[in-house]
């Protein structure tokens, strides 16, 4: 990496290949929009699980270049809070709970740190999946595939809205290295005052997030929370796993080979499945940092028109 002081405002986007996000052509858009004179984003890419000093490095290149104004985490958000967490002044409670970020920010001489995504990622659900969804659909379960900040996110929207007569049948999460999945279930055992079921399944090898998904209920919901059809290609199942039917399926990359969309999408008719890809948790994210980072609230009608502005970039590039 070669961080050089910023010469004008500048806000960084923290990830793996950031080169070939929309956000590189929508952010120049949405700065002109919400009257950012001058700002800029600059990409910073990392590989997946770097050495915790290039975490660090960062970070304090951010917190001591004042023309540099924050950043948004991909990819990253738990290694860079475990690397970095003492380099910030301010933790909001949900990093501080789950351990990740994905907001860097400043307030004055203090560098703060948020995690937006367990609020945005239910932004995103409530997209697609109908209110009463999970009472209408008793047996219908929730399979996330992944146990990284993503996926800590979408069962804390479950578990802490969960008592009211509209909770899946289970929370099902499998990953294939077994240090995230042992925290996620320690992170998860202390938000589910409710009980939601969960069962955790170790699936390093291909063909075993199959079985899982063979288990699951007609109408569940199954998830792509990976990073697999984006930072890298592939899927997190085989071309031989079959979807429950009428499952919701919910890929949550929008760029990439997307292989796990194209496997759903191939089986849409057959098994009545609906399948979307990750546009609006896309936006959402974006939206609620940029408007931490900027100290400006984006949200009815400006959340409308950075909507608008960004459709017209969207070609899943």
């Amino acid at each position: 990496m070669n961080l050089i002081p910023a010469t004008q405002p500048t806000m960084y986007f923290i990830g793996v290949t950031t080169g070939s996000s929309s956000i590189m052509r929508v952010f120049p858009e949405w700065a002109d929009a919400l009257g950012l004179k001058d700002t800029v984003i600059q990409g910073i890419d990392i590989a997946i699980h770097e050495k915790p000093e290039v975490y660090r490095n960062v970070v304090r290149f951010i917190k001591e270049d004042p023309l540099s104004v924050g950043a948004l985490v991909t990819t990253h958000k738990i290694d860079l809070y475990d690397a970095a967490k003492d380099l910030f002044e301010y933790l909001d409670p949900y990093a501080l709970q789950f351990g990740e970020l994905s907001s860097i920010s400043k307030q004055g001489d203090k560098l703060c740190g948020h995690a937006y995504d367990p609020i945005t990622c239910g932004m995103a659900m409530e997209e697609f999946v109908p209110e009463r969804y999970w009472a209408d659909h008793p047996q219908a379960g929730v399979f996330i595939m992944g146990a990284g900040g993503s996926a800590i996110s979408m069962c804390s929207y479950f578990m802490r809205n969960a008592g009211h007569s509209n909770d899946p049948a289970e929370i099902v999460i499998a990953n294939r290295s077994q240090p995230r999945l042992q925290e996620i279930r320690r992170i998860n055992e202390g938000m589910n005052p409710a009980g939601i079921p969960t069962r955790y399944y170790l699936t390093p090898e291909p063909g075993q997030n199959d079985a899982v998904l063979a288990t699951m209920g007609e109408g569940s919901l199954i998830i792509n929370a990976t990073g697999l059809g984006k930072d890298r290609p592939g899927s997190p199942l085989t071309d031989a796993a079959r979807f429950p039917k009428g499952a919701l399926v919910w890929e949550i990359n929008y760029r990439g080979d997307l292989k796990f969309m194209h496997q759903a999408l191939a089986q849409r008719e057959t098994q009545q499945l609906t399948v979307v890809d990750g546009w609006m948790y896309f936006i959402y994210g974006w939206t609620q940092v940029i408007a931490e980072v900027f100290h400006t609230p984006i949200r009815g009608e400006r959340l409308r028109e950075m909507d608008r502005i960004a459709a017209r970039f969207n070609n899943r590039a």
